[in-house]
């Protein structure tokens, strides 16, 4: 529940607009002023600092809104070319237009920000892809990304980023930086030109599993959690900083366990996440520049809920311990007012928080029991459907499993029965899927790659990698690039997703290739489970 009571303001939708028509008018001053800027070259800076600086100029600090808003300011504008509206930028009224779906998340900041890049986890990230790429870079010189953490009570060494660990990637004044979480417990930072830190690491206490998310208004922050905590981290110092936590124990009712595997969504000031103890959260930042010039944050956790129910424990009785086994692992997708998860007793579901900014409680307004373990996200497409993968995993309800099946799309615009159709697979789905002009792309546990119509759910074509294959499609420039267990990253022709995609190129790196690569600029920058995290691009 809201912790203060209910705010009073003007309807959500009006602010909302407002807000995105406040951020438009930055935008198009600021690339004003970069042409005027480019006329008198003579007054252009010729030093710049590593560190994250953006919004920081008096300009952009006057720009910035009561409510935590800043203008893009050093932050240019995307230069990726879109068909459509951005999620951040819309004039829709209401959270995230679905006509966003496939397109970058903000004009604010010129990057892949999140897991899948936008709110509806369908952007895959900005090429050009490389034509015949090779290992560029690869960090750390010796050894690996390596730190202990226990399951089970039993203490393992894990090595390397795996499942989902995408990388976030993003251009800062002319320095693209590589941000994501290891299993050696912290969070590195580096120059995607040779890799090297732009940061120290940033210890998060117990290894790191999910994707980081970068801050799309041009804040100079960035959003993670770990086996440990959630963070907030400031990277406008000469060391990341963390300006606030939360632990998986400071609300109740949770049930599994204290990760943080989700990927968060921050939009209009909020913050949105789901937790490994199957609570959901709503987070106003309150961001704000200070007058040290230095980002701050005065969160407040304004909405808090459990993701299962009574009904849900219920169906997962015969699951043994497993029955509390309701952890949210995937990462919220949010398509006009209603934001959707599911969890690990496969509770599809969708939220209604179209009143949250008038301090309105969320309402659960989509409920769809799939019988499984869902760790997958859910995608949204621009008509509002969703797309999921579940696992093979619960013995009590593989009836229902079954009964649904394991490549998923559903119309939650009929909630009595949604499923628009389902393809069975024996193994199950980790990967989240990824959408390619009319084609659903699947990996699955066993490594069956399931290319679907999106419409009807005809298999158009399979293929087979070594499994399991749990880093999801990345489709760029009609190129998808895949990993796979024996830890190769293979390119495939999309130009016509309807037939078997012949093979481009390979590389081969050095362990499973569990986490999800990040494209961007002509690179492709993902982590394996050898140790180590690559740069590939052409020679």
């Amino acid at each position: 529940m809201y912790a203060n009571g209910p705010r009073r303001g003007m309807p959500i939708r009006s602010r909302t607009k407002k807000r995105r028509q406040q951020r438009s008018l930055a935008a198009l001053l600021v690339l004003c002023l970069a042409a005027f800027a480019c006329v008198n070259s003579s007054a252009l800076d010729q030093g710049s600092s590593a560190t994250s600086t953006s919004a920081s100029s008096s300009a952009e600090g006057d720009q910035a809104a009561a409510d935590g808003e800043v203008a893009a300011g050093d932050e240019a504008a995307a230069a990726t070319t879109t068909t459509g509206p951005l999620a951040n930028d819309s004039e829709y009224d209401g959270w995230v237009d679905p006509a966003s779906a496939g397109n970058p998340w903000t004009s604010s900041v010129d990057g892949l920000l999140t897991f899948r890049g936008n709110p509806t986890r369908s952007w895959y990230g900005k090429g050009p892809v490389p034509t015949a790429p090779e290992i560029l870079w690869s960090t750390p010189e010796g050894g690996g990304y390596c730190g202990e953490s226990s399951v089970g009570g039993q203490s393992k060494t894990w090595c390397g980023s795996g499942w989902t660990g995408q990388p976030s990637v993003w251009d800062d004044e002319g320095t693209t930086w590589v941000a994501f979480g290891a299993y050696d417990k912290n969070i590195h930072f580096l120059d995607a030109a040779d890799g090297s830190d732009l940061l120290p690491p940033f210890d998060m206490g117990d290894i790191i599993k999910g994707s980081v998310t970068r801050d799309p208004d041009g804040f100079p922050l960035l959003y993670s959690g770990s086996r440990a905590d959630f963070h907030i981290l400031a990277t406008d110092r000469d060391a990341p900083e963390s300006l606030w936590s939360m632990n998986a124990e400071e609300v109740s009712p949770t049930k599994w366990n204290d990760d943080w595997d989700s990927s968060p969504l921050v939009i209009d000031d909020y913050l949105f996440e789901g937790g490994e103890n199957g609570q959901f959260y709503v987070i106003k930042l309150n961001r704000a520049m200070g007058d040290d010039g230095l980002v701050t944050v005065d969160p407040e956790i304004v909405f808090n809920a459990p993701g299962w129910d009574d009904e849900l424990l219920s169906a997962l009785a015969g699951s043994g311990s497993r029955q509390n086994d309701v952890s949210i692992e995937n990462s919220v997708t949010i398509v006009g007012d209603t934001l959707y998860f599911t969890n690990s007793g496969g509770l599809v579901q969708g939220w209604d928080i179209g009143g949250v900014q008038d301090g309105q409680e969320p309402t659960r307004t989509f409920r769809f029991w799939s019988g499984d373990d869902t760790d997958a996200s859910i995608v949204a497409d621009a008509e509002g459907m969703l797309y999921l993968g579940q696992e093979v995993e619960r013995s009590s309800s593989s009836e229902r499993n079954a009964e649904v099946g394991q490549l998923v799309k559903l119309d939650p615009s009929k909630p009595d029965d949604p499923l628009v159709w389902s393809v069975p697979d024996d193994r199950g789905i980790w990967a989240t899927p990824g959408l390619a002009d009319g084609v659903v792309i699947a990996p699955t546990d066993g490594g069956r790659i399931i290319g679907a119509d999106q419409e009807t759910g005809e298999v158009l074509w399979e293929k087979q990698l070594p499994g399991p294959t749990w880093s999801s499609p990345v489709i760029v420039d009609d190129v998808w690039i895949q990993g796979d267990c024996n830890g190769t990253v293979h390119g495939f022709d999309l130009a016509d997703p309807r037939v078997d995609p012949p093979e481009l190129w390979t590389v081969d790196l050095e362990g499973c290739v569990e986490s999800t690569p990040a494209v961007f600029d002509g690179r492709i920058y993902v982590g394996a489970r050898g140790g180590k995290f690559y740069a590939l691009g052409d020679a």
